[in-house]
């Protein structure tokens, strides 16, 4: 297999418990399936909410479904910084010792003792295109950029490999601002 790899810019964004979600939005609330994500089963649901930070809040934040297990807010270093927030660069669900932060819904709030992260640039496969790609899960990789005009190597990239995987890297705006990425971009895994 080439070692191309789609690669997708996640903006900010929050992942909520069903109680949480409840507190948020009221009694019984569930996510409304908005947009289909690239990961199969995941969407971008139509409830949005308000991120409190020290310094600053950021309106209209859209909440990714399924549900999970422990609520998490995925921010840009930038948000971070403007947020007034410590920057923690972690891997999705590793949390333990992170900021928190408030989160509004138009039913409610929440004070998230800790949850608030910058996730660590990664690489989403299913087990036979970890096989394809020659990679295993937390190897840690390299991706090209290339481009005219902004190329670069985002080196540090974990791999995660899960049967329920789609294959695409995940960066954030930051990153994708940094070496400007637009919409279709494909990067090239250098091992």
């Amino acid at each position: 297999m080439e070692n191309k790899i789609l690669v997708e810019t996640s903006a900010r964004h929050v992942h909520v418990t069903d109680a949480d979600l409840e507190i948020l939005f009221g009694p019984g609330a569930k996510l409304t399936p908005k947009k289909p994500l690239s990961q199969p089963g995941q969407y971008a649901a139509e409830e949005r909410v308000t991120v409190v930070g020290p310094k600053k809040s950021i309106e209209n934040v859209s909440i990714l479904g399924p549900t999970r297990k422990q609520t998490q807010i995925e921010v840009s270093a930038t948000d971070a910084r403007s947020l007034g927030i410590e920057t923690f660069i972690r891997e999705s669900g590793k949390t333990e010792g992170t900021p928190g932060c408030t989160l509004i819904g138009p039913k409610g709030q929440i004070a998230v003792k800790e949850g608030v992260i910058v996730a660590k640039r990664h690489i989403h496969l299913n087990l036979d295109e970890a096989k394809a790609f020659g990679l295993a899960d937390k190897q840690v990789v390299k991706v090209e950029i290339a481009n005219d005009c902004r190329s670069l190597i985002f080196g540090d990239v974990v791999v995660r490999v899960r049967a329920n995987f789609a294959a695409a890297m995940h960066i954030d705006t930051d990153e994708s601002n940094a070496a400007l990425c637009g919409s279709i971009v494909y990067g090239t895994i250098i091992k």
